[in-house]
């Protein structure tokens, strides 16, 4: 899945709650980026109805639902979200939900994205969760189970994609969130990295949302990351 032209390795986050709020954030950044993300609160919102109006318009698109139910369930789910038109879809990776995922998604183009531990968290939130595995150590197993279960991809932060690229090869696709420009408020990531070092370490795709969407011009965000993206490439 690697991509040729560095626009198409910025996946912009439309962590807003309105779609119209979202629709004029994809008119302000144009040609500046080519794919976007529909995560909860827009799609909660009645964001996913914009997911094939992007894909009609040329973008690409990536709902990010982080799907973990009954194997039942996300077989069914994974099937309706397949025919949005949609390239990613994003599943938690517990083996049971994977393997529903990939079954659900057979026959069409979506593409599955594992995520195997949220970039806000760090090993004392995981201790507290009651997991006994370090982040790195739960992070390589469930990159494993991904590969064996058929899964396309991995949502990884970037300190840890230089060693999944070494342990799952290049045939799956690595997803960095909590990407932050040089100077930027880090938020509620506790995981970050800045576009040059992430795509260094092997990340295929940067997910940026609040450094593009909050800033006042867009466009001109998107264009600074696309350049440092382009410049590490």
């Amino acid at each position: 899945m690697q991509e040729r032209d560095p626009r198409d390795r910025l996946i912009v986050a439309l962590d807003v709650s309105d779609v119209g709020e979202a629709e004029r954030i994809v008119a302000q950044i144009g040609d500046a980026a080519r794919f976007y993300k529909i995560g909860m609160e827009l799609a909660y919102g009645g964001g996913l109805g914009l997911a094939p109006k992007l894909a009609a318009s040329g973008k690409r698109v990536f709902i990010d639902l982080k799907l973990h139910d009954i194997p039942n369930t996300v077989e069914r789910a994974t099937a309706q979200i397949a025919r949005l038109g949609a390239t990613f879809l994003t599943v938690h990776a517990y083996p049971q939900t994977m393997r529903a995922a990939v079954a659900g998604a057979k026959g069409t183009s979506l593409k599955l994205l594992a995520v195997s531990v949220l970039t806000s968290s760090d090993d004392a939130d995981l201790a507290e969760a009651g997991y006994a595995l370090s982040v790195s150590a739960l992070v390589e197993r469930r990159a494993r189970q991904a590969q064996a279960a058929g899964i396309d991809g991995l949502v990884c932060s970037a300190a840890e994609a230089k060693r999944l690229r070494a342990a799952v090869g290049p045939a799956l696709a690595l997803v960095t969130p909590g990407i932050r420009p040089a100077g930027a408020d880090v938020g509620d990531q506790k995981r970050v990295a800045m576009p040059a070092s992430a795509i260094a370490e092997g990340a295929d795709y940067l997910v940026v949302g609040r450094p593009i969407t909050g800033d006042p011009d867009p466009r001109a965000a998107a264009e600074r990351i696309v350049a440092e993206i382009a410049a590490a490439i």
